[in-house]
């Protein structure tokens, strides 16, 4: 059973499935009788459930019991490699009977634009960039003025602020900028921004970009 935002159960709801993973038995709506069910449960969620238990919204006894062997999913500008993969997943599911694709300008457009929107913004771009396309091809006229102007005027937070960005987070999208704009070879690209050629093979290496 995958259960998506957990985090967003309310506590009246929490205290039902909670139940029901440590006897295995539910009962219907409106039934007396005790049903017995066997599964698994996979959940997700957006939500920092140990800050929720300290403010008492997430109950303690179900965070331990779901805890069993949790896996952190980095956002989506932390593994450019996944990138191209999931373009080609995704536009196989948008558009199952077209063979659409992406051209090397529309890649490198999306290779350095930073994703606030994590993976459903990648799907949502391609959705639109599928309807516009009229052949098998995306290109960059296709993709939203956000992508193009490589984040410059992505959707910002509710208060108006642009998404804050760790400092490796902030140089791993620069160099893909850079590289997605420079045409040189990596020497030259190294005195453009003003570093040694090794330098900018090891930072290239510690963002995956190499």
């Amino acid at each position: 059973l995958f259960l998506d935002e957990i985090g967003d159960i309310p506590l009246s709801l929490q205290v039902k499935l909670l139940r029901l993973l440590e006897t295995g038995s539910y009962r219907r709506v409106g039934s007396s009788e005790a049903l017995r069910a066997d599964f698994r449960l996979v959940c997700a969620t957006h939500r920092d459930l140990k800050a929720m238990l300290a403010e008492g919204s997430f109950r303690t006894d179900l965070y331990y019991r779901i805890a069993t062997f949790p896996i952190a999913l980095p956002p989506l500008r932390e593994r450019p490699e996944d990138l191209e993969p999931l373009v080609r997943a995704l536009l196989q599911r948008i558009a199952p009977t077209r063979q659409l694709r992406l051209d090397p300008a529309a890649q490198r457009l999306l290779a350095a634009y930073p994703f606030p929107g994590n993976v459903r913004e990648l799907r949502n771009l391609l959705e639109r960039a599928a309807l516009l396309t009229d052949g098998e091809v995306i290109g960059p006229a296709q993709l939203t003025e956000e992508v193009r102007a490589g984040g410059a005027t992505a959707p910002r937070s509710s208060d108006g602020a642009a998404p804050l960005l760790t400092l490796a987070e902030a140089e791993r999208h620069h160099l893909r900028q850079a590289l997605a704009a420079h045409a040189g070879d990596r020497r030259e690209l190294a005195q453009r921004l003003g570093v040694s050629e090794r330098t900018l093979y090891r930072k290239l290496r510690e963002a995956g970009l190499s």
